[in-house]
């Protein structure tokens, strides 16, 4: 089990760093702390088939969530200041963050891609920490990445070994 801890660990580190490469060097926030998870789950099941969909499929249902309720309650507002006891601010990025949950977990359950990281993502954008446009697309572009870099290190991994992923004995 020591092996699966130390490979799981290294490669979920591998897929961070390369997006911390991308986000080094054009100065986006291709980093989040919702794509921290992403890339352990990646690491840890190694099953890419059911994760593209998902992984993908929920980070976009949770930035476009996420940005609708950003856009419509909390332009402007940011969690990034605490907001004073009952403020309209605080109200308004409250109500975005309840909103982009809701949104998020119908968009999931609806279309079958169940990805708690989501969950994250959506807050991100909602409570307006990356809730631009622009900044919403990165998000997406960012998981992409990550999940096609997993994929051809699968397939590397699968043409050199002939397995999709290592299997571990508990010892």
């Amino acid at each position: 089990m020591n092996r699966r801890r130390v490979g799981t660990s290294l490669y979920a580190g591998f897929l961070f760093t390369v997006l911390g490469l991308v986000a080094w060097a054009s100065g986006q926030p291709f980093i989040f702390p919702s794509l921290g998870p992403s890339a352990f789950i990646l690491s840890f099941q190694r099953r890419v088939e059911r994760t593209r969909r998902t992984i993908v499929g929920s980070h976009v249902i949770g930035g476009c969530a996420g940005l609708l309720a950003y856009s419509l309650l909390a332009t402007d507002a940011t969690i990034v200041a605490t907001s004073p006891a009952f403020s309209a601010d605080g109200l308004r990025l409250a109500a975005s963050g309840v909103v982009s949950i809701v949104l998020t977990s119908w968009g999931m359950i609806a279309t079958r891609t169940n990805h708690a990281p989501a969950c994250a993502t959506t807050l991100i954008v909602s409570l307006g920490l990356l809730s631009t446009p622009v900044q919403v697309a990165i998000i997406v572009i960012s998981v992409i990445v990550l999940v096609e870099v997993h994929s051809v290190v699968l397939s590397l991994f699968k043409w050199t070994v002939g397995d999709s992923h290592p299997v571990y004995r508990d010892s």
